[in-house]
């Protein structure tokens, strides 16, 4: 029973996994190993082409795993859907391939042309400046108007001045002569007056003179 119990928590092929990813701009290869006996694993890596190895990308021994996981990153410019072979060897309990791993379609240059389209979106901010042009018009159109306030403040000065000055001429006429409507008859009283005035001084001189006598 102790035999069987060590073998059902000995390291399997199952205890791993891999993944290709990216690191920035880099492509990347990870193998995890979740082993918790913590066996040593030496994990390889091969770059395949039609089932046959093509490349060795590069071997790492994983020690101490845990059941938490201890992961072995490969540095590798992986192309889109690019196919890995990885190969596992742990002692006497393991020495076989992981699933073949295919690489993401989309490769991690992309990452690079990310900044361009950043460096786009200055020039689409410089397009304001063209608003900024009729703002200067606007205070010549004001400059402007002061001038036609000045020619309409002229006009009404000079038509109330027209409209004015006939009647101050008009009244200092009348005031120097004198003459207004009532003029005629008033003059001819005044001359009645002045005639019976002059009969009544005439007619007193008359009688002292013949008293006299």
């Amino acid at each position: 029973m102790f035999g069987f119990a060590g073998n059902a928590m000995a390291c399997t092929i199952k205890d791993f996994s891999v993944v290709a990813e990216c690191d920035g701009d880099q492509g990347v290869i990870r193998v995890t190993d979740v082993d918790p006996l913590g066996v040593p694993a030496e994990v390889t890596v091969y770059l395949e082409n039609n089932g046959a190895d093509l490349r060795k990308v590069g071997t790492q021994v994983i020690e101490d795993s845990t059941a938490e996981g201890v992961t072995v990153t490969f540095d590798e410019k992986w192309k889109p859907k690019a196919e890995y072979r990885i190969h596992i060897a742990a002692d006497k309990y393991v020495d076989d391939d992981l699933p073949i791993l295919v690489a993401p379609d989309k490769s991690c240059k992309k990452a690079d042309d990310t900044p361009p389209a950043s460096s786009e979106k200055p020039e689409k901010p410089g397009k304001p400046e063209k608003p900024g042009k009729p703002a200067e018009k606007e205070p010549a159109e004001e400059g402007k108007e002061p001038t036609p306030s000045t020619s309409e403040s002229d006009t009404p000065a000079g038509s109330g001045g027209t409209n004015n000055l006939p009647s101050p001429e008009g009244d200092s006429n009348l005031a120097e002569t004198g003459a207004d409507s009532n003029t005629g008859p008033i003059a001819g009283v005044a001359a009645a007056l002045v005639a019976l005035g002059v009969g009544a001084v005439v007619y007193s001189m008359r009688r002292r003179g013949s008293s006299m006598r």
